[in-house]
């Protein structure tokens, strides 16, 4: 259901393994989902999350008979369902490891979402998205928050229509940062993206993408500022900080670069 490695330079691939159901999510999918990106989260040996799906697609969004099984409950039992989806990816979005989604095939409904989650995207070519739930009588409204934090505006059309877009309309609008032409070459773009993260200080990675996070269309306040300086003062006198500053400036390799 959820394959996982770890490979000796810290690079840790969860590959979605429900070919024969397109990927999509059911109960233990997405408890799965959250307990290894809670877990990967606060291991110091990992640098890097890889997420991919087997199969032709990389996820159909919500499972069929799940899809089914929630038609029969009450509001509240959807409402508690839902969170554990909400959770899973809030696990994912706010994971102090660098995500690295590879799109393939058909990426629908809660797929969207799980794309959306990443902090880096790669889709190959052919790839088809669509935010499909207005079609089921439905609202994408536990992935929403993620998706128009990652698309801004432009999630107005797509909700709205469900109208399918390319791997090409995806990364102009900011969904994904690359296309590949096939899967080498989306490997490589990924091969490419890690080892300039394996450049980089762990714990100053994980509190870079926090900024990310937090100040996103925030006003710039006198409050945001001082909280800007007290981070930045805090990694100033870090071990990494200090690693750091010290061998750029004796012209040396910290200790956490990887050849």
């Amino acid at each position: 259901m959820l394959d996982e490695s770890i490979d000796d330079r810290g690079t840790a691939r969860l590959t979605l393994n429900r070919p024969e159901r397109h990927n999509a999510f059911n109960a233990d999918l997405i408890a799965a989902l959250t307990e290894a990106f809670t877990r990967l989260s606060g291991v110091d040996d990992v640098r890097a999350i890889i997420l991919s799906g087997a199969g032709k697609s990389f996820s159909a969004g919500a499972d069929l008979d799940w899809m089914r099984a929630a038609a029969g409950w009450s509001e509240a039992e959807n409402q508690a369902d839902a969170m554990r989806l909400s959770d899973m990816l809030a696990a994912i979005n706010n994971c102090a490891k660098p995500v690295i989604v590879v799109a393939h095939g058909h990426v629908t409904g809660g797929g969207v979402g799980l794309v959306a989650c990443a902090d880096l995207g790669v889709a190959i070519d052919g790839t088809q998205f669509r935010l499909s739930e207005v079609r089921l009588g439905l609202t994408p409204a536990t992935i929403s928050p993620f998706v128009i934090a990652k698309i801004g505006a432009a999630a107005r059309r797509w909700f709205l229509t469900a109208e399918a877009f390319t791997a090409d309309q995806a990364q102009a609008m900011g969904l994904v940062d690359e296309v590949a032409e096939d899967a080498d070459a989306a490997e490589a773009v990924v091969a490419h993206w890690l080892a300039h993260i394996g450049q980089a200080a762990p714990d100053a990675v994980a509190a870079a993408k926090r900024l990310a996070l937090d100040f996103a269309d925030q006003p710039i306040t006198d409050e945001l500022r001082a909280d800007t300086a007290r981070r930045i003062a805090a990694r100033r006198v870090s071990q990494e900080g200090r690693v750091g500053i010290n061998a750029f400036l004796s012209k040396g390799k910290p200790s956490w670069v990887m050849d």
